[in-house]
């Protein structure tokens, strides 16, 4: 079964498109803190040993200008990825940020964070593979005509739509999340899971709305 067969598949179509969501999600998440120039967490890793996780983040959150290129190299990667119209662009600009971050987590002692980062490296892999199609032209010495396989579902302007709706969601979440750990009001973490919650419903009515409306889209 070829990659152009596969992306026939409806349910494969929308695995792809909120993968996408969600591991460009998580990048844009992380960035905020980066290019605010603030930490991880409010503890300096300082006195930390000089080969633990803490003093390595503490080094690069100390070299400023380096610790915020890393912040907006994450959000831009992860905003192009949720938009769905250039997301093979984000695929490609997300390997290499993720790989780097993968084995950073196995460099250092993460806990389970490595296995974290590397399902993110093989869904960001898994991507590229899902538009190989585009991707061959890079690497092949022929002239051939270029066929757009991806289905009209896929290229519905409604995931472009709800991928910026995501995007700003994120930044809404991530910059209440930090006000609200400030104030001391509303528990953040509350915040974020009605945020999350909120996400995942119209998510979902998006995509029975769309499944509904276009039946006769393969």
């Amino acid at each position: 079964m070829t990659i152009s067969s596969l992306k026939r598949i409806k349910n494969l179509q929308i695995f792809t498109i909120f993968l996408r969501y969600l591991i460009g999600a998580a990048f844009v998440f992380a960035s905020i803190v980066k290019i605010h120039g603030m930490r991880f967490t409010s503890d300096s890793g300082a006195d930390s040993p000089i080969n633990s996780a803490w003093h390595f983040f503490e080094t690069m959150y100390a070299s400023g200008l380096y610790w915020k290129f890393l912040g907006w190299g994450q959000l831009i990667a992860g905003f192009v990825l949720m938009t769905q119209r250039w997301s093979t662009i984000g695929a490609i600009l997300f390997l290499p940020i993720i790989a780097n971050v993968f084995v950073i987590t196995i460099s250092y002692e993460f806990a389970g964070t490595p296995v974290i980062t590397f399902l993110m490296l093989l869904a960001n892999i898994y991507l590229l593979i899902w538009d190989w199609n585009k991707l061959k032209l890079l690497f092949s010495n022929h002239n051939f005509d270029y066929r757009d396989d991806n289905p009209p579902f896929s290229k519905l302007n409604t995931w472009a739509f709800l991928g910026l709706f995501y995007f700003l969601l994120i930044l809404f979440m991530r910059i209440g999340f930090e006000y609200l750990g400030k104030t001391g009001g509303f528990n953040p973490f509350y915040f974020l899971l009605i945020s999350f919650g909120l996400a995942v419903l119209i998510g979902l009515i998006l995509i029975v709305f769309e499944l509904r409306r276009t039946k006769t889209y393969q």
